[in-house]
């Protein structure tokens, strides 16, 4: 079966839609030398609106925020703690502020090392995640039984969105099967 890769369409939903269904798939990540590589997503959280004081809409409308309030699709990469690049994808619809964050793939337990294994820059904030030459979602047929979780590292949050089940994992994954 080849592999069928994700469209626009998948995107333009609620992240909280998008968010599980990310799960399971493959990151495929092409390099300027040709060679590819592809990692199986197996944890994302989602970030949704301005009243969740978890997501960076939070505040509003701002030069870093302006891509969660634009098209879905689109690549958002933003700098942590000054020193590592994470990656979401916009979802749902504009004006609308929202995002899934890639927050690990097989082996890459953590949302860091998995843009540093794909190579992850500032380059790539912007971009469609669609029809991009770099970097591509694929469907292979994997389907896994997703648990939903807190999110993790956002104690800057109010109880609510802090505590909220948004982050969701492949269960074979966390080692409970």
């Amino acid at each position: 079966m080849k592999n069928t890769v994700l469209t626009e369409k998948f995107f333009h939903r609620d992240c909280l839609e998008v968010a599980p269904d990310l799960v399971g798939k493959l990151i495929v990540r092409t390099f300027e030398d040709g060679s590819e590589i592809a990692l199986r997503i197996t944890e994302t959280e989602a970030y949704r609106g301005e009243e969740d004081t978890a997501c960076h809409a939070c505040k509003g409308r701002t030069p870093r925020t302006e891509l969660l309030y634009g098209k879905s699709g689109i690549i958002y990469v933003y700098l942590c703690y000054g020193m590592h690049w994470l990656m979401n994808v916009i979802t749902g619809e504009e004006n609308q502020p929202q995002g899934v964050l890639f927050r690990a793939c097989e082996v890459y337990d953590g949302p860091a090392k998995l843009t540093k294994r794909l190579g992850i820059d500032k380059s790539f904030n912007g971009e469609p995640i669609c029809g991009n030459p770099r970097i591509r979602i694929e469907y292979d047929g994997y389907c896994p039984e997703i648990e939903t979780l807190p999110r993790v590292g956002i104690n800057y949050a109010t109880p609510e969105y802090r505590d909220i089940p948004w982050r969701f994992a492949d269960i074979k994954r966390n080692g409970k099967r």
